[in-house]
Protein backbone atom coordinates (compact mmCIF):
# COMPACT_ATOMS: atom_id res chain seq x y z
CA UNK A 1 0.00 0.00 0.00
CA UNK A 2 2.94 2.34 0.61
CA UNK A 3 5.37 1.14 -2.02
CA UNK A 4 8.43 3.41 -2.36
CA UNK A 5 7.03 6.10 -0.04
CA UNK A 6 9.44 8.05 2.15
CA UNK A 7 7.82 8.60 5.56
CA UNK A 8 9.11 10.78 8.39
CA UNK A 9 7.81 9.37 11.68
CA UNK A 10 8.33 11.18 14.97
CA UNK A 11 8.35 9.23 18.21
CA UNK A 12 8.87 5.95 16.41
CA UNK A 13 11.07 4.10 18.88
CA UNK A 14 8.36 2.41 20.94
CA UNK A 15 4.63 2.03 21.46
CA UNK A 16 2.32 3.05 18.65
CA UNK A 17 5.16 4.68 16.73
CA UNK A 18 7.21 1.49 16.64
CA UNK A 19 4.23 -0.54 15.47
CA UNK A 20 3.70 2.05 12.73
CA UNK A 21 7.34 1.85 11.69
CA UNK A 22 7.05 -1.91 11.26
CA UNK A 23 3.75 -1.64 9.40
CA UNK A 24 5.04 1.03 7.03
CA UNK A 25 8.11 -0.99 6.12
CA UNK A 26 5.95 -4.08 5.62
CA UNK A 27 3.72 -2.04 3.30
CA UNK A 28 6.72 -1.06 1.17
CA UNK A 29 7.74 2.31 2.56
CA UNK A 30 11.06 3.62 3.79
CA UNK A 31 10.64 4.94 7.34
CA UNK A 32 12.76 7.69 8.86
CA UNK A 33 12.34 7.54 12.64
CA UNK A 34 12.87 10.87 14.42
CA UNK A 35 13.31 10.17 18.12
CA UNK A 36 15.68 11.05 20.93
CA UNK A 37 15.71 7.39 22.01
CA UNK A 38 17.19 4.91 19.58
CA UNK A 39 15.38 1.56 19.39
CA UNK A 40 17.27 -1.36 20.85
CA UNK A 41 19.47 -3.22 18.38
CA UNK A 42 17.30 -6.33 18.52
CA UNK A 43 14.27 -4.21 17.68
CA UNK A 44 15.98 -2.54 14.74
CA UNK A 45 16.70 -5.98 13.35
CA UNK A 46 12.95 -6.37 12.87
CA UNK A 47 13.12 -3.69 10.17
CA UNK A 48 14.74 -4.06 6.77
CA UNK A 49 17.94 -2.04 7.15
CA UNK A 50 17.59 -0.68 3.65
CA UNK A 51 14.07 0.57 4.41
CA UNK A 52 14.61 2.31 7.74
CA UNK A 53 16.68 5.22 9.01
CA UNK A 54 17.01 6.38 12.62
CA UNK A 55 17.70 10.09 13.20
CA UNK A 56 18.45 11.23 16.74
CA UNK A 57 16.05 14.14 17.19
CA UNK A 58 14.32 15.84 20.09
CA UNK A 59 11.19 17.09 18.36
CA UNK A 60 10.76 19.83 20.96
CA UNK A 61 13.87 21.53 19.54
CA UNK A 62 13.31 23.35 16.27
CA UNK A 63 16.91 23.16 15.05
CA UNK A 64 16.98 19.39 15.49
CA UNK A 65 13.79 18.96 13.49
CA UNK A 66 15.16 21.15 10.71
CA UNK A 67 18.35 19.09 10.63
CA UNK A 68 16.40 15.83 10.55
CA UNK A 69 14.27 16.95 7.59
CA UNK A 70 17.42 18.05 5.76
CA UNK A 71 19.01 14.63 6.39
CA UNK A 72 16.00 12.89 4.85
CA UNK A 73 16.06 15.12 1.77
CA UNK A 74 19.81 14.70 1.31
CA UNK A 75 19.51 10.91 1.51
CA UNK A 76 16.25 10.26 -0.34
CA UNK A 77 15.48 13.45 -2.25
CA UNK A 78 11.88 13.72 -1.11
CA UNK A 79 9.32 13.18 1.65
CA UNK A 80 5.94 11.65 0.87
CA UNK A 81 4.41 11.71 4.35
CA UNK A 82 4.99 13.07 7.82
CA UNK A 83 3.48 11.20 10.74
CA UNK A 84 3.51 13.37 13.87
CA UNK A 85 3.34 10.65 16.48
CA UNK A 86 5.71 11.90 19.21
CA UNK A 87 3.99 12.56 22.48
CA UNK A 88 4.18 12.31 26.24
CA UNK A 89 1.38 11.84 28.77
CA UNK A 90 3.12 12.98 31.96
CA UNK A 91 2.07 14.52 34.27
CA UNK A 92 -1.38 13.23 35.12
CA UNK A 93 -2.70 16.26 37.02
CA UNK A 94 -5.46 18.82 37.12
CA UNK A 95 -4.63 22.18 35.60
CA UNK A 96 -4.07 24.05 38.87
CA UNK A 97 -1.52 21.45 39.97
CA UNK A 98 0.48 21.71 36.73
CA UNK A 99 3.75 23.63 36.81
CA UNK A 100 4.89 25.99 34.07
CA UNK A 101 7.67 23.57 33.13
CA UNK A 102 5.23 20.65 32.84
CA UNK A 103 2.86 22.73 30.71
CA UNK A 104 5.68 23.80 28.39
CA UNK A 105 7.08 20.29 27.99
CA UNK A 106 3.72 18.77 27.06
CA UNK A 107 2.90 21.59 24.68
CA UNK A 108 6.33 21.53 23.03
CA UNK A 109 6.51 17.78 22.45
CA UNK A 110 2.87 17.00 21.71
CA UNK A 111 1.88 20.12 19.80
CA UNK A 112 4.68 22.49 18.88
CA UNK A 113 6.62 19.66 17.26
CA UNK A 114 3.89 19.59 14.59
CA UNK A 115 4.67 23.23 13.84
CA UNK A 116 8.33 22.34 13.35
CA UNK A 117 7.82 19.30 11.11
CA UNK A 118 5.34 21.25 9.00
CA UNK A 119 7.50 24.36 8.81
CA UNK A 120 10.46 22.41 7.43
CA UNK A 121 8.59 19.65 5.61
CA UNK A 122 5.72 21.40 3.84
CA UNK A 123 7.70 22.52 0.79
CA UNK A 124 8.71 18.90 0.18
CA UNK A 125 5.16 17.63 0.67
CA UNK A 126 3.93 20.16 -1.87
CA UNK A 127 6.33 18.66 -4.41
CA UNK A 128 5.23 15.10 -3.70
CA UNK A 129 1.55 15.94 -3.06
CA UNK A 130 2.05 13.97 0.10
CA UNK A 131 0.16 13.77 3.36
CA UNK A 132 0.37 14.50 7.06
CA UNK A 133 -0.90 12.26 9.83
CA UNK A 134 -1.21 13.31 13.47
CA UNK A 135 -1.58 10.95 16.43
CA UNK A 136 -4.33 12.30 18.64
CA UNK A 137 -6.33 10.59 21.40
CA UNK A 138 -9.96 10.00 22.21
CA UNK A 139 -9.53 12.23 25.27
CA UNK A 140 -9.04 15.19 22.95
CA UNK A 141 -12.71 14.86 22.02
CA UNK A 142 -14.37 13.71 25.23
CA UNK A 143 -12.00 14.83 28.00
CA UNK A 144 -10.38 13.01 30.91
CA UNK A 145 -10.07 13.83 34.59
CA UNK A 146 -6.72 14.67 36.17
CA UNK A 147 -4.96 14.94 32.82
CA UNK A 148 -5.68 18.51 31.82
CA UNK A 149 -2.70 19.57 29.75
CA UNK A 150 -2.40 16.28 27.86
CA UNK A 151 -6.09 16.52 27.01
CA UNK A 152 -5.57 20.12 25.88
CA UNK A 153 -2.76 19.10 23.52
CA UNK A 154 -4.86 16.36 21.94
CA UNK A 155 -7.89 18.63 21.55
CA UNK A 156 -5.62 21.16 19.87
CA UNK A 157 -4.29 18.47 17.55
CA UNK A 158 -7.84 17.67 16.46
CA UNK A 159 -8.58 21.31 15.67
CA UNK A 160 -5.18 21.83 14.06
CA UNK A 161 -5.67 18.79 11.83
CA UNK A 162 -8.84 20.30 10.38
CA UNK A 163 -7.24 23.71 9.87
CA UNK A 164 -4.20 22.17 8.18
CA UNK A 165 -6.43 20.05 5.95
CA UNK A 166 -8.09 23.20 4.63
CA UNK A 167 -4.84 25.15 4.28
CA UNK A 168 -3.04 22.44 2.33
CA UNK A 169 -5.89 21.00 0.26
CA UNK A 170 -5.08 23.37 -2.65
CA UNK A 171 -1.70 21.63 -2.84
CA UNK A 172 -3.32 18.16 -2.83
CA UNK A 173 -1.86 17.47 0.60
CA UNK A 174 -4.14 15.44 2.86
CA UNK A 175 -4.07 15.94 6.64
CA UNK A 176 -5.73 13.48 9.01
CA UNK A 177 -5.46 12.27 12.60
CA UNK A 178 -5.87 8.92 14.26
CA UNK A 179 -7.58 8.82 17.66
CA UNK A 180 -6.86 5.79 19.90
CA UNK A 181 -8.44 4.99 23.25
CA UNK A 182 -6.62 2.55 25.57
CA UNK A 183 -3.67 0.99 23.76
CA UNK A 184 -1.17 -1.11 25.70
CA UNK A 185 2.00 0.97 25.34
CA UNK A 186 4.85 2.06 27.65
CA UNK A 187 3.26 5.52 27.82
CA UNK A 188 -0.07 4.15 29.01
CA UNK A 189 1.65 1.85 31.49
CA UNK A 190 3.49 4.84 32.97
CA UNK A 191 0.24 6.83 33.14
CA UNK A 192 -1.46 3.93 34.91
CA UNK A 193 1.15 3.94 37.66
CA UNK A 194 0.42 7.62 38.35
CA UNK A 195 -3.22 6.90 39.15
CA UNK A 196 -4.43 6.59 42.76
CA UNK A 197 -6.12 3.30 41.84
CA UNK A 198 -3.16 1.87 39.93
CA UNK A 199 -4.02 -1.66 41.01
CA UNK A 200 -7.47 -1.44 39.41
CA UNK A 201 -6.59 0.58 36.33
CA UNK A 202 -5.84 -2.36 34.00
CA UNK A 203 -9.29 -3.82 34.62
CA UNK A 204 -10.83 -0.40 33.98
CA UNK A 205 -8.92 0.04 30.72
CA UNK A 206 -9.78 -3.46 29.53
CA UNK A 207 -13.48 -2.74 30.11
CA UNK A 208 -13.34 0.63 28.40
CA UNK A 209 -13.67 -0.65 24.84
CA UNK A 210 -16.71 -2.68 23.79
CA UNK A 211 -14.72 -4.66 21.25
CA UNK A 212 -12.49 -6.10 23.95
CA UNK A 213 -9.40 -5.73 26.09
CA UNK A 214 -6.64 -3.22 25.43
CA UNK A 215 -4.96 -4.10 22.13
CA UNK A 216 -1.36 -3.49 21.16
CA UNK A 217 -0.37 -0.64 18.88
CA UNK A 218 -0.67 -2.73 15.72
CA UNK A 219 -4.38 -1.90 15.47
CA UNK A 220 -3.45 1.78 15.25
CA UNK A 221 -0.66 1.05 12.79
CA UNK A 222 -3.11 -0.66 10.43
CA UNK A 223 -5.36 2.40 10.42
CA UNK A 224 -2.38 4.71 9.94
CA UNK A 225 -1.16 2.67 6.98
CA UNK A 226 -4.55 3.10 5.37
CA UNK A 227 -4.66 6.85 5.98
CA UNK A 228 -1.21 7.32 4.43
CA UNK A 229 -2.05 5.16 1.43
CA UNK A 230 -3.69 5.97 -1.87
CA UNK A 231 -6.74 4.05 -0.67
CA UNK A 232 -7.49 7.13 1.48
CA UNK A 233 -6.83 9.56 -1.39
CA UNK A 234 -10.12 11.44 -0.90
CA UNK A 235 -10.04 11.60 2.90
CA UNK A 236 -8.77 14.72 4.63
CA UNK A 237 -9.53 16.58 7.85
CA UNK A 238 -10.72 13.37 9.51
CA UNK A 239 -10.15 12.45 13.16
CA UNK A 240 -10.43 8.67 12.85
CA UNK A 241 -11.37 6.85 16.07
CA UNK A 242 -9.56 3.54 16.46
CA UNK A 243 -10.97 2.93 19.88
CA UNK A 244 -12.97 -0.28 19.93
CA UNK A 245 -16.12 1.81 20.34
CA UNK A 246 -15.02 3.39 23.62
CA UNK A 247 -16.70 6.70 22.81
CA UNK A 248 -20.10 5.28 21.89
CA UNK A 249 -21.90 6.02 25.16
CA UNK A 250 -23.27 4.55 28.37
CA UNK A 251 -23.22 0.81 28.78
CA UNK A 252 -23.42 -1.75 31.56
CA UNK A 253 -20.25 -3.62 32.48
CA UNK A 254 -19.91 -6.44 34.96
Amino acid sequence: MLENKIIALTGGSDGIGWECAKAYVKAGATVCILDKNQPAKNKLEELDGTKALFINCNVAHEAEVETAINIIIEKYGRIDAIHNNAGIAHPSKSLDETSNAEWDLLMNINLKSILYTTRYGIAHLKKSQGCILNTSSMVGSIGQDNHAVYVATKGAINALTKAMALDYAPFKIRVNAVSPAAINTPTLQAWSQEQPNAGEIEKYLNNLQPLGNMPAGDVIADACTFLLSNAARFITGTILPVSGGAELGYRTTI
